[in-house]
């Protein structure tokens, strides 16, 4: 048995779901929190696990908060509907938390994939992120977007890295920008920022030249300059939604 507490949110996630819970079926225990889905998410799920709840959706950190809160053992795994856990991340993750090290979290490193293939630069390798932790350590940080775990104590980053799937197309990446960038503005605005004619005439392009010429995503090839330029626009989108809220 995999020794922790499995937590997974979803809306309409038929098409990554099974692969996830399937990475994770040895697990101690699988939690879903869902958004109401309308399509099969619900019922795959219900193929892995019976301990799903339905909420509606109170923002990313939130609903994975909730989703920690319905955890009953010590260790928690914060997992995407779009990632996998690899028989190799296992072992190293087992072997973590049954040394009795004293550490409360760890980071772990992701492997991005774009379009169907892996994405080694552009800032997308090695994406540390901490998803596993106490639970009575760490909690979800009150973010609009790109919400992060907060561990009270000592970390460690694990070697073996976290799959994930992300963006399987490019209309996948423009659907989902049209709602992160909302949230980032609202965020930017939540901190007393603001956006001007700078933040929309130099920071986009500057988003590019750090991508692909300073992180190296044009060793990517199409793909690393098509995210270039999708995250430059995701750049001056979130800064366009900032001023005109400001204005």
């Amino acid at each position: 048995m995999f020794p922790v507490s499995v937590v997974i949110v979803t809306k309409n996630e038929e098409i990554n779901i099974e692969d996830a819970l399937k990475s994770v079926a040895d697990a101690k225990e699988i939690i879903v929190v869902d958004s109401f889905s309308t399509d099969r998410t619900v019922e795959i799920c219900r193929k892995y696990t019976d301990k799903i709840h339905q909420h509606e959706w109170q923002g990313f950190a939130q609903q994975k908060q909730t989703a920690v809160d319905y955890a009953e053992g010590p260790w928690v795994l914060i997992l995407d509907a779009d990632e996998r856990v690899t028989p190799e991340l296992k072992v190293e993750i087992l072997k973590n938390i049954s040394s009795g090290t004293g550490l409360n979290g760890f980071y772990m490193p992701r492997e991005n994939y774009f379009i169907g293939k892996r994405i080694r630069h552009g800032g997308w390798w090695p994406d540390h992120t901490l998803r596993l932790f106490k639970k009575d350590k760490g909690r979800l940080g009150p973010r609009e977007v790109h919400e992060r775990v907060i561990v009270e104590g000592n970390t460690a980053c694990l070697k073996n890295p976290l799959r994930h799937y992300t963006y399987r197309s490019v209309s996948d990446f423009m659907e989902r920008m049209e709602r992160y960038s909302t949230l980032a503005a609202k965020e930017i605005r939540n901190n007393s920022g603001r956006a001007g004619l700078f933040s929309l005439t130099i920071k986009p392009p500057l988003t590019f030249l750090k991508m692909y010429f300073l992180r190296l995503g044009l060793l990517d090839g199409t793909r690393g300059f098509m995210l270039a330029v999708l995250y430059s626009f995701y750049t001056f989108l979130k800064y366009a939604k900032t001023w005109e809220k400001q204005a």
